[in-house]
């Protein structure tokens, strides 16, 4: 176990059993975080508890989270060889993450990661944050592939987790999604938080976090469309979870309802999501950059498909 981590219950998850509680706080799933519980790594006010106890308010938390293995001396060719470095120097680095690494360790999590590869590679990464999220202001879905920024010192650490809780870094992904939405440019406003059923995933939920989402039509195909998407807020899943519910899921999304049969027709084992560019003011100089990541070999072979049969 880590070292423990206290804190004050937020108000927001007043009356939340702790597992539920736990997974919010630190981005675990439920499965994960009971496993914490179970094994007495949750305290409230000074007493262990489990995980089907529900929270009051002004309470006091003490968790040891599992201490996840930071992967910096062993890391697999193909983890470095799939992380295409962008754009570097003292203060960042920009990264075009490859599908199937994730962007730091976490509980459960065994495989290739963003800081990994790039400790590989001889960056330095701010230590900011948790341990295992050093460097990290935000993240990509494991199957999710595109540009990422990392800092390196802890001054751009700092400005671009306000860039990012100010929502002032512009996001835009493309997404091939099943069907023609209608209208074929809007916003869906629509608030998401984890499904009430199922672990490990999200839903739009009336309780949920605010979650914007724009997207506007690029190409259309009898069956399926290319959107341009851009994010007012970074809520998990996000675009995944606002397509789907408007009944039009990314290609080969079949965690959210994608056709497993068209996906397989386009040689798609993940979602078509792709976050194609990325633009901030850099925190040393002020200056506006901007990075863009081309598509990866299975998104552009699937794209290439549909294309080739419109």
């Amino acid at each position: 176990m880590s070292p423990q981590r206290s804190l004050p219950l937020p108000d927001g998850l007043v009356g939340n059993r702790v597992d539920q509680a736990l997974a919010r706080l630190f981005g675990l799933s439920r499965t994960a975080a009971a496993r914490v519980v179970e094994s007495g790594g949750v305290s409230v006010d000074g007493v262990v508890v489990d995980k089907a106890a529900r929270l009051s308010a002004g309470v006091w938390l003490e968790v040891s989270l599992p201490d996840p293995e930071l992967q910096t001396d062993v890391v697999t060719a193909a983890a470095v060889s799939g992380l295409e470095v962008l754009f570097a120097d003292e203060h960042l680095v920009v990264v075009s993450k490859p599908v199937g690494v994730a962007a730091h360790p976490s509980p459960g999590w065994t495989g290739p990661t963003v800081i990994a590869g790039l400790a590989a590679l001889g960056h330095q990464l701010a230590r900011g944050g948790p341990a295992e999220r050093q460097g990290i202001v935000h993240r990509l879905d494991v199957g999710t592939t595109g540009v990422m920024v990392v800092a390196k010192s802890e001054l751009a650490y700092s400005a671009l987790k306000r860039a990012f809780a100010q929502r002032t870094v512009r996001k835009c992904y493309h997404a091939l999604v099943q069907g023609h939405p209608d209208p074929t440019s809007g916003t869906i406003d629509a608030p998401i938080d984890r499904h009430p059923r199922r672990d490990a995933i999200f839903a739009v939920v009336a309780s949920g976090k605010p979650s914007i989402t724009h997207y506007q039509t690029l190409e259309a195909f009898p069956a399926l469309t290319l959107l341009e998407v851009t994010l007012e807020t970074g809520r998990t899943h996000q675009i995944r979870v606002h397509m789907s519910a408007l009944r039009h899921p990314c290609a080969g999304d079949l965690t959210y309802g994608a056709d497993p049969v068209l996906a397989a027709k386009l040689c798609l084992s993940r979602q078509w999501l792709h976050a194609r560019r990325l633009g901030f003011l850099h925190p040393a100089t002020g200056e506006s950059v901007g990075f863009e990541a081309e598509y990866p070999d299975d998104l552009a072979q699937a794209l290439a498909i549909v294309r080739s049969e419109a």
